[in-house]
Order: structure tokens, then C-alpha cells, then sequence
């Protein structure tokens, strides 16, 4: 879980250093699969009483968000390319 969390920060910023708008978004989906595989983390926790159902839900909603965060981010980043290129 420790990893997964680390990659998602880690593959914005890998990204973010990166020369071209395309090759950011593909670490945008890299940090997008990292969120998705912490989130299946968080669930069998759950499920298997690691944590409370109370920490799972809290810890699952603020994953959401920065799920909705990253995707906002690379939508635009998306969009920008476009536009720049018309």
C-alpha cells in the first residue's frame, strides 16, 4: 500500500518534468493506475478487518478526490494540447 501511495505523487511529478504535454499525460494514467491499485488495497484491508470500516471510508473518499484532482489535471493538459494544435 506504502508503494502504490508513493508512485502516485512521484509519477505526477515524473511527468510534470517531462518535455511534452503527451508524455505527461502518460504519467497522469501511470499515477491513475497506482490510485486504482490502492484502492483495491484499501478494499481487501477492509474486508479482511486491517482497518475499520470507518478508516476505509474516509481513506476511499479522499482517494476519490484525488482521483477526480488527477484526472481534472490531465483533461486539461488534454484539452490545451488540442486546442494548441488547431
Amino acid at each position: 500500500m506504502r508503494r502504490a501511495a508513493v508512485s502516485i505523487p512521484s509519477n505526477i511529478a515524473e511527468g510534470a518534468g517531462r518535455k511534452s504535454p503527451k508524455e505527461f499525460c502518460q504519467f497522469l494514467s501511470f499515477a491513475l493506475g497506482s490510485i486504482a491499485e490502492l484502492e483495491t488495497q484499501l478494499i481487501i484491508s477492509g474486508n479482511l478487518k486491517y482497518i475499520t470500516q470507518n478508516q476505509q471510508d474516509e481513506l476511499l473518499k479522499t482517494l476519490s478526490e484525488i482521483r477526480k484532482m488527477t484526472l481534472g489535471l490531465k483533461k486539461a493538459i488534454e484539452q490545451k494540447n488540442f486546442n494548441s494544435r488547431m
